[in-house]
C-alpha cells in the first residue's frame, strides 16, 4: 500500500496520473442480426446462435435454458443475460449462467456477475460471464479453452418453492473480441529456430560406384595368428593329453607273469 502511494506521488510530481484499467465493454448486437426466440432444454437440443445475435425468449422459473455458439482460436467471448420477473414473487432468488466446452467441461469466467441474487422486490437481474481467450492448442491435462462448440446454460439455483413456474423473459447476447487465428499470448514464429547453414548440393547424375579392391589369399592365411587364443587353446590341449598319458603310466600296476 505504501509503495502504491509513493508511486502515485512520484507520477503526480511528474505530471502524470494513475488511470483505472479499462473494463471490457458490454457486447452489442450485430447490425441486421436475426433475433432468436427459442432455446433448448439440454446439451443435445441447445439452440445454435452466433456472436452478436440477440436472444429473446419467454420461459418459466426453474427451466434450464441452453444455447450453443462456435468459437475460434484467438477470440474472447462475453455473455450477458437479463432475466425479467413478474410481480408477486414471494422471496429472493439466485441465478447462474454457466459455459461449457465441447467436452462438457465447465469453463471459468474471468469477469461478470455469474451467480447474482435478486431480491423479492427486484423486477430483473443481470448476469455476465467473460471467457478466457481461446487457444489454438493446449495440453491434454489442462482445462484451457480450445476451438469448437461452446454451450451456455441459464438456470435458477435457489428460490422459494411458491415462485417455481412463474413466467420470465430472458434477453441474452454473446459478444466476441478478436478475429480468430493464432492466439496473442502464444506468439508467432518469424524465423526457423535453427537455420540450415549446411545446405547440400543437388545431384544431376547418378554417381558411379567406387571400385572394390580384390583381396589376395595366401596359403598361410588359414593359420591362426601367433599369440591368439586358438594357439594357446591347442597348446594347452596337447599338454593336458601328455600329462594324462604320463600319469597313467606312473600309476598303473605292473602285470604279474
Amino acid at each position: 500500500m505504501h509503495t502504491l502511494i509513493r508511486s502515485a506521488a512520484a507520477l503526480a510530481a511528474a505530471g502524470l496520473t494513475l488511470a483505472p484499467a479499462a473494463a471490457s465493454a458490454d457486447p452489442t448486437p450485430s447490425p441486421g442480426a436475426t433475433t432468436v426466440t427459442k432455446s433448448g432444454t439440454s446439451f443435445l437440443t441447445a439452440t445454435t446462435i452466433t456472436a452478436g445475435q440477440p436472444v429473446q425468449v419467454g420461459a418459466s422459473t426453474g427451466d434450464h435454458l441452453y444455447w450453443s455458439f462456435r468459437a475460434e482460436a484467438g477470440q474472447t467471448h462475453q455473455i450477458t443475460a437479463t432475466v425479467s420477473f413478474p410481480k408477486g414473487r414471494t422471496g429472493k432468488s439466485t441465478w447462474t449462467v454457466d459455459v461449457f466446452d465441447g467436452l462438457r467441461r465447465r469453463q471459468a469466467c474471468t469477469a461478470g456477475a455469474q451467480t447474482p441474487t435478486a431480491d423479492a422486490a427486484a423486477t430483473s437481474v443481470t448476469l455476465g460471464c467473460t471467457l478466457r481467450r481461446v487457444r489454438p492448442w493446449a495440453e491434454p491435462w489442462s482445462g484451457d479453452p480450445l476451438p469448437g462448440t461452446y454451450y451456455v446454460r441459464l438456470a435458477v439455483t435457489e428460490l422459494p418453492e411458491p415462485d417455481l413456474g412463474l413466467p420470465i423473459d430472458v434477453d441474452l447476447l454473446v459478444g466476441v473480441d478478436g478475429e480468430g487465428g493464432a492466439s496473442g499470448d502464444d506468439g508467432k514464429l518469424e524465423a526457423p529456430l535453427v537455420p540450415n547453414t549446411r545446405a547440400g548440393t543437388v545431384l544431376t547424375a547418378e554417381p558411379a560406384p567406387e571400385p572394390v579392391a580384390e583381396e589376395k589369399m595366401s596359403l598361410t592365411d588359414w593359420l591362426p595368428e601367433a599369440g591368439s587364443r586358438w594357439v594357446w587353446t591347442t597348446v594347452g590341449g596337447v599338454l593336458a593329453a601328455v600329462a594324462g598319458v604320463v600319469g597313467f603310466a606312473l600309476t598303473r600296476r605292473p602285470r604279474r607273469p
